[in-house]
């Protein structure tokens, strides 16, 4: 799988999740009858943008972006549906062409956040079991640490 395309396809998902997430609200916080949704799409939701972020910076090394355009990638998950206007914008810059820059016969990595980079593209299986160990060590965070605290009282 492309660059591209996986950044594509985790916007993508990051947007539907969204979109769950605000039914869910809606039918808690408007319509009042079940809190049930939220509970269910918020910790979808949230797996989902934790892995939309970790994509972001596995594309920031891999496709040379700038600091400004990994802070941007990471801030898009924040409001809702921004990813893939977010993905567009990188496509039409051309910030998401090629193959994996660190794969196996690509450049040769200069620093150790691309040696990392370049040891799990060398490994797919095992690139993908360590960002599902690290989603969901990530997600296990931040349930202990629970939902932002509201300043309402």
């Amino acid at each position: 799988m492309s660059p591209r395309t996986l950044y594509r396809r985790i916007a993508a998902a990051e947007v539907v999740t969204w979109a769950l997430l605000l039914v869910g609200m809606f039918l808690k916080y408007v319509t009042r009858t079940t809190d049930l949704a939220v509970t269910v799409f918020g910790l979808v939701h949230g797996v989902v943008f934790i892995a939309f972020c970790l994509v972001t910076l596995l594309l920031w090394v891999n496709q040379r972006w700038t600091l400004r355009e990994a802070v941007l990638g990471l801030l898009s998950a924040v409001p809702p549906f921004l990813t893939v206007w977010w993905e567009r914008r990188l496509e039409r810059r051309g910030r998401l062409e090629g193959d994996w820059r660190l794969g196996r016969g690509g450049d040769a990595p200069v620093n150790p956040v691309e040696r990392l980079v370049a040891a799990l593209l060398a490994r797919p299986a095992v690139a993908v079991a360590v960002g599902l160990v690290a989603v969901a060590g990530l997600t296990g965070v931040a349930l202990v640490l629970g939902p932002p605290v509201s300043s309402q009282g």
